[in-house]
């Protein structure tokens, strides 16, 4: 049985991420907020393929109709991660090399600064 990609309580914690943001969005003064201050905001959820080398950090998102738009880093396992938008009925769709579907890192938490360092050392 595939592992559940979306629960309760990561709903809850995309929303209020996406409120966080879009409230640090619309304040002037984020005009001329840093970069270290977008790589502080927090990773929500990890995904990751068990049998391929394609990772995506989770830092917001909103439901669209059945499913949910994502944003965060994401890592096709081709050297360039980049920070971008996937649907999340887009990853229970992803299958690796051995046909495992895409999982949740239960134990993962960091920031995005994390998650670029990861990334780039892998």
């Amino acid at each position: 049985m595939a592992m559940k990609l979306m629960t309760v309580e990561i709903a809850k914690a995309l929303n209020k991420a996406t409120a966080l943001m879009e409230a640090h969005e619309a304040d002037l003064v984020s005009v001329v907020s840093t970069p270290e201050d977008y790589d502080s905001r927090p990773v929500v959820v990890k995904y990751f393929t068990p049998d391929a080398q394609c990772t995506w950090f989770i830092l917001d998102g909103a439901r669209e109709g059945n499913t949910w738009r994502l944003f965060g880093l994401c890592d096709l396992g081709m050297g360039c991660p980049e920070l971008g938008y996937v649907m999340l009925d887009d990853l229970e769709k992803v299958r690796g090399g051995l046909g495992l579907p895409v999982e949740r890192d239960l134990g993962y938490s960091g920031t995005l600064r994390d998650a670029r360092r990861q990334v780039v050392h892998a």
